[in-house]
């Protein structure tokens, strides 16, 4: 069962959307103020979180940076329409994902389940499989990274979006690929949600002796991957 913790001030749209996880066999779980948000999202309870950038007092954005010092618990953030100032904040933060408001429940779960299926692999994939490309090494079964022997502390995404890559290692990845194959959904115009997630890879990585970054943009086609 998928626990869904639902942080939101607007307890009508929570009603909403916690019965329509419910038929969908989902567990939800709702809370109204940042601050409890929090401390339930830390708890461990709770498979991902659903969480409103505009509540009261303690703002989304914030609790969302309390619970990436802390954990890495999928998130998916709620945000105005059109409001890409804190998406983009969103996703450089660690969010994994954003919904914008008023939206379908049902673009919601699609969302959910994609972000699911990143966390918990198919059961036919190798729990032993290895991918190794100089000094990164992926446990795609355990969702577990390497980066010259230090763990790199990924989000689900991020870990997806670097899958891709190195399995394509010095190759170049379209951003559709990376879209369809990591985030599970076309690519759409003026999306960054890529572009956001491989900067916040990039800094994790660190720059390469050159001072370039592991992971390069090629102008009009995608990302590659250095293989050294």
């Amino acid at each position: 069962m998928i626990r869904v913790l639902l942080v939101d001030d607007d307890q009508e749209l929570t009603a909403l959307l916690s019965e329509y996880l419910e038929r969908e066999g989902f567990a939800a779980t709702a809370v109204h103020s940042g601050e409890e948000g929090e401390v339930q999202a830390l708890s461990g309870r709770y498979s991902i979180v659903v969480l409103d950038v505009m509540l009261p007092r303690l703002s989304g954005i914030e609790v969302l940076r309390r619970i990436r010092a802390r954990s890495q618990v999928p998130v998916v953030l709620l945000t105005a329409r059109g409001d890409n100032i804190d998406r983009i904040t969103g996703l450089e933060l660690g969010a994994d994902d954003y919904v914008p408001k008023p939206s379908s429940p049902g673009e919601l779960v699609a969302r959910l389940r994609a972000i699911m299926r990143r966390v918990n692999p198919a059961t036919d994939q190798p729990a032993s499989e290895v991918i190794k490309t100089g000094q990164l090494v992926l446990w795609p079964g355990k969702r577990q990274a390497l980066w010259q022997g230090q763990e790199l502390g990924l989000t689900s995404t991020e870990f997806s979006l670097l899958e891709e890559l190195a399995r394509c290692a010095g190759q170049v990845v379209s951003k559709q690929d990376l879209s369809l194959n990591a985030l599970g959904c076309p690519l759409t115009r003026y999306d960054r949600r890529i572009d956001v997630h491989i900067s916040s890879i990039r800094q994790k990585l660190g720059p390469r002796p050159d001072a370039k970054a592991w992971i390069q943009s090629v102008r009009g086609l995608g990302y590659l991957l250095i293989a050294e």
